[in-house]
């Protein structure tokens, strides 16, 4: 199941990238909005900001602001920066694996097998999806 951090993140991805003018978003606008709460958005944009998705301007007319086009953020980057790992389980993790302390072997585990069908499927969706394909 998603989580509410990347729900709103996606959304508020999306509010910023609907700005064509580029000029920075207040985070009061996002959260009225898309109705989230502020103290919840702030941490969001934060890690956002921190992994070079958005820039950001303090003070008066301050806000948030996106650092590349949309056509370059790729969904995959931004479910692992706010979602964590793609892969349901961490035996088929591509970027945070480790082996599952009760299998003794992964090629022969049935869980395993579908567990990389379904990684594969949904980094397929990901990867072929940037934020401009939801704006």
């Amino acid at each position: 199941m998603l989580s509410k951090k990347t729900k709103y993140g996606l959304k508020a991805l999306t509010f910023i990238a609907r700005k064509t003018d580029n000029k920075p978003v207040p985070i009061a606008m996002i959260a009225k909005n898309e109705n989230i709460s502020q103290k919840f958005l702030e941490s969001i944009l934060l890690t956002l900001r921190k992994s070079g998705f958005l820039g950001s301007k303090k003070g008066k007319g301050g806000g948030y602001y996106l650092l590349k086009d949309p056509k370059d953020i790729k969904m995959s980057s931004v479910m692992r920066i706010l979602e964590g790992p793609i892969a349901m389980v961490s035996c088929v993790s591509l970027n945070f694996y480790e082996k599952c302390d009760d299998c003794p072997d992964e090629n022969a585990c049935s869980v395993y097998k579908l567990m990389i069908e379904i990684r594969d499927s949904n980094l397929k969706i990901y990867n072929n999806k940037s934020l401009s394909d939801l704006i």
